[in-house]
């Protein structure tokens, strides 16, 4: 259906491309024919075929300016169509249940250091703490290199992200030096960095501020 839709609308754009441009060659044949007649009766000798020449240029000039706009809508269309498939894997990806189960786990739990935590952690926790990491290198690798505009993802994302990460970040620089691997989990820290850019941006002061509430939805 959307196929189809798209379809038409190429259609009928074109149809108005073709319009406008018979009413603009219409328009100025009559307009060089009036200019000649006028020329003629004060006096002059206008070359009638050297004026209509120039039609040529003009016709050539609309044509081009009509493929233009016609590929700068394509790519458009194109373009938000992209955002649109990269934002619903990102919502799908960050509000499946069991991402959603390990973000409200890693909010309640991880209050102690790292280099105290790791020494009581189990194999569950760990994967829990993974998942969430898991999903914002997911999401830092869908939205780099400006594939999809951090405006276009951030006013419903920020919030997963910056708590993620404010929760996580000690225990993720804590591996890093503990491993000796500088890129652990970098791609997460990047998303990260872009959003708390975007909040700076886009957030008053009292609201930038993680909170914390046991139990909430």
């Amino acid at each position: 259906m959307k196929r189809l839709k798209k379809h038409l609308n190429n259609h009928l754009m074109l149809y108005v491309i073709v319009v406008v441009s018979i009413a603009v060659l219409l328009l100025w044949l009559i307009g060089i024919r009036g200019l000649h007649d006028l020329l003629t009766r004060s006096g002059g000798n206008p070359d009638y075929w050297a004026m209509t020449e120039a039609l040529s240029t003009a016709v050539a000039t609309a044509t081009v300016i009509g493929a233009v706009f016609l590929t700068y809508r394509e790519l458009s269309e194109v373009a938000h169509s992209r955002h649109i498939e990269v934002a619903d894997k990102l919502f799908q990806e960050l509000n499946s249940p069991d991402n959603i189960a390990a973000r409200r786990w890693v909010f309640e739990n991880l209050k102690e250091p790292p280099e105290v935590f790791v020494k009581t952690m189990t194999n569950d926790d760990q994967e829990k703490i993974k998942r969430v990491l898991n999903s914002l290198d997911r999401v830092s690798f869908l939205t780099q290199s400006g594939w999809i505009p951090d405006d276009v993802i951030m006013p419903w994302m920020h919030p997963m992200i910056s708590k993620s990460w404010d929760k996580l970040e000690p225990y993720v620089v804590f591996e890093r030096d503990r491993r000796g691997e500088s890129y652990y989990y970098r791609y997460a820290e990047d998303v990260a960095k872009r959003c708390k850019k975007w909040r700076e941006k886009n957030l008053p002061e009292d609201e930038r501020k993680n909170t914390w509430i046991d139990h909430a939805l």
